[in-house]
């Protein structure tokens, strides 16, 4: 068993050995001091002393991850909703005046009529029913709400994604840091059985 302080120095100074070796120009090497100076500040920054704790840190991270990306799913799936009714609302309204003039054509007109607008009648008879059974499974029609609330929603779940993808180049890093953590240990484990012989 190793002291905390000693973990942190012995994973730092790992990370910074593979850095090094993949460090061959000027600014490969300006790239691994960054790279280090993020993983002490990580380290340091999160309290992280034994492999435990990093263990954890992993184990917590990827959680939150998955809920955030749990909460994009669910925007996305209420953003279908409210997409598919401001699809038909917008198909109504716009195919509303189509049917109010056959309501107003004379009765010997009516079927020449209905037979030039038949597509445009269509719609609007599939957008009236949807809209028809949405209002009678106790929705309420209410197209600025739905704007506004599929404004918010999108605004939300753009948020959630620059969220999601900083989290995961977050833990890309302290994956790799999870690694390096992992050779440490078996080269301790290897040298210590080497030392019994």
């Amino acid at each position: 068993p190793q002291d905390g302080g000693s973990l942190v120095a012995r994973l730092y100074e790992a990370q910074a050995k593979v850095n090094s070796n993949k460090a061959r120009s000027r600014s490969g090497k300006i790239k691994a001091l960054q790279e280090n100076a993020k993983l002490l500040a990580f380290l340091q920054g999160n309290g992280i002393n034994s492999m435990q704790e990093l263990y954890e840190k992993v184990s917590a991270m990827n959680k939150d991850s998955y809920a955030v990306r749990g909460q994009i799913v669910k925007a996305e799936r209420r953003l279908a909703v409210l997409d598919e009714r401001l699809e038909m609302w917008a198909q109504y309204e716009k195919f509303k005046p189509v049917r109010q003039k056959l309501d107003k054509v004379k009765p010997g007109k009516r079927e020449k009529y209905q037979q030039e607008h038949s597509a445009e009648l269509a719609s609007f008879d599939a957008a009236a029913h949807f809209l028809k059974s949405l209002k009678e499974s106790g929705e309420a029609i209410t197209p600025k709400a739905w704007r506004a609330e599929a404004a918010k929603l999108t605004v939300q779940k753009d948020a959630d994604y620059q969220k999601m993808y900083a989290m995961r180049d977050e833990i890309k890093a302290v994956e790799n840091l999870r690694k390096a953590a992992d050779r440490l240990a078996h080269e301790g484990q290897h040298q210590q059985k080497e030392q019994e012989r």
